[in-house]
């Protein structure tokens, strides 16, 4: 099965900062355990693929 892609530029962009930065603050436990979450926004901005995108029939790619 192939992944379609559905993430734009600036939305992998948005969701890789903004995981890696909840990560971070996880791992150094400023704002609790419900940070590492943002593993889910790093791990979909690497596979640009977002499943609930999918779902809604949501895309912010331009040319996919």
């Amino acid at each position: 099965m192939q992944i379609s892609r559905n993430l734009g530029t600036t939305d992998r962009l948005l969701r890789l900062v903004i995981g890696a930065i909840l990560v971070v603050l996880a791992a150094i436990g400023t704002i609790g355990v419900w940070g590492w979450l943002g593993l889910i926004l790093v791990g979909t901005a690497a596979l640009n693929f977002c499943p609930l995108y999918r779902v809604f029939g949501f895309k912010t790619c331009t040319d996919c």
